[in-house]
């Protein structure tokens, strides 16, 4: 069995996610608290009794859905459990490079931290929206950006074969709404996020965050991370600070990040933190290999996860 760790991304969220988890495990309590030491900020009453108006504004999404996959990610390493590769979508590499130890925890969370009030305060005013595009190929879907002609939208998230999200202004997106279902799209889903993520547009707040990370401690990996900004395994000579900074601007190659963990031989992926985005992502990659997708969200999912794993 060779394992992969996902972690989910922003539009995962879902109010009282990790409750289960948080009333069961005093591992999981220990987590919460110590990203509110180093916070400031109460992640259990924001996720567990706040509203999904307050949940879903990008500062408070990032750190609570980070915290989230985290306090998993203990339970797992206390029971021995240890992934040959790991992968995150967008934020979801944050806790992929603290899980392999690459950046330490308490400069990750307070980058997290940084990461969400800059991409929520330093982005230009204006309706912005994602929509995921479903049963068109990526060249489609850059084709269907290139007929816009009112507002602004790109490619961002090439997620799995047949699901790309574009990002851009309100306008931008439901253009690109109607030309995808001209084209033949088999559906076009709008996402619970509320910035143009993933474009030039938030390049006030790329600049920001790099600010950030030049003052921290980049580690040696324990265990391989695959990169979204193209899909290959983080090495020595990356410049990491670098990466990070332009991964807010950059498109998410998540198809190219799985084909790299299946090339790796991993045939059991553990999604970790709130839903099973990623799961599916899986379950559309074309593979001959027989693969196990596990999701670890609650109690239930959990134990289920570990009488397999063990």
């Amino acid at each position: 069995m060779k394992i992969g760790f996902l972690f989910p991304g922003q539009g995962s969220q879902a109010i009282g996610m990790g409750k289960e988890l948080y009333d069961e495990y005093e591992i999981v309590k220990n987590t919460y608290q110590k990203v509110k030491e180093i916070t400031g900020m109460d992640i259990a009453k924001i996720t567990f009794e706040g509203t999904e108006e307050e949940l879903s504004k990008t500062q408070n999404t990032q750190i609570c859905i980070l915290t989230m996959s985290l306090a998993i990610r203990e339970i797992l390493k206390q029971k021995g459990i240890q992934a040959q590769a790991s992968a995150g979508l967008s934020l979801g590499e944050y806790s992929a490079l603290i899980s392999s130890d690459a950046l330490p925890f308490d400069e990750g969370v307070k980058l997290v931290q940084k990461r969400g009030e800059y991409m929520q305060n330093l982005a230009p005013q204006g309706e912005w929206m994602m929509a995921a595009i479903l049963g068109m190929t990526e060249k489609q879907v850059e084709e269907v950006c290139k007929k816009i002609k009112k507002g602004f939208a790109v490619p961002v998230n090439f997620n799995c074969p047949g699901q790309i999200v574009v990002s851009g202004d309100k306008e931008g997106v439901e253009e690109a709404e109607s030309i995808a279902k001209e084209m033949g799209a088999k559906k076009v889903r709008i996402l619970k996020t509320s910035g143009p993520f993933h474009t030039e547009k938030l390049i006030e707040a790329s600049q920001a965050l790099r600010k950030e990370l030049e003052k921290i401690n980049i580690r040696q990996f324990k265990s391989k991370v695959i990169k979204n900004i193209d899909g290959t395994p983080y090495t020595e000579s990356d410049d990491i600070k670098d990466i990070l900074a332009k991964h807010i601007i950059s498109p998410v190659r998540f198809t190219k990040t799985l084909q790299t963990m299946l090339d790796m031989g991993i045939d059991t992926f553990v999604e970790i933190g709130p839903g099973k985005t990623l799961s599916g992502f899986v379950k559309r990659m074309e593979t001959d290999k027989e693969l196990q997708i596990l999701n670890i969200n609650d109690i239930e999912t959990l134990n289920n996860a570990l009488s397999i794993l063990k």
